[in-house]
């Protein structure tokens, strides 16, 4: 099993979660993080880690967020890995509760 970057992260991409993370699995793409599955250990220290709950045990990922797995995995193979936290965007906050954001994800 790993864990899941879900549709919460999108536009808020706190980084908080990776410096918690034993073996780097975290990438950074331009306004989301992913977690490469083959690289996660399923340790659970980055899920409690995200002040908005983005992060997800795979078998809890709900099903209107199951495009998520396969982004991980996708996206991790693109993007470079974070292992250190940054500054959120100037306007994270706001984002915080909007949903629905798959289409402002870039990549």
């Amino acid at each position: 099993m790993t864990y899941v970057v879900t549709e919460p992260c999108i536009r808020c991409k706190y980084t908080d979660c990776v410096e918690v993370c034993p073996v780097d699995c975290f990438h950074e793409g331009p306004n989301i993080l992913v977690i490469d599955p083959e690289e996660c250990i399923d340790c659970s220290l980055c899920e409690p880690e995200c002040p908005v709950n983005a992060i997800l045990a795979e078998d809890d990922v709900p099903d209107d967020q199951m495009k998520f797995l396969e982004l991980n995995a996708e996206l991790a193979k693109q993007w470079p890995v974070i292992t250190e936290q940054k500054d959120a965007p100037a306007d994270a906050v706001e984002w915080e509760a909007v949903t629905d954001k798959l289409q402002y994800l870039e990549r």
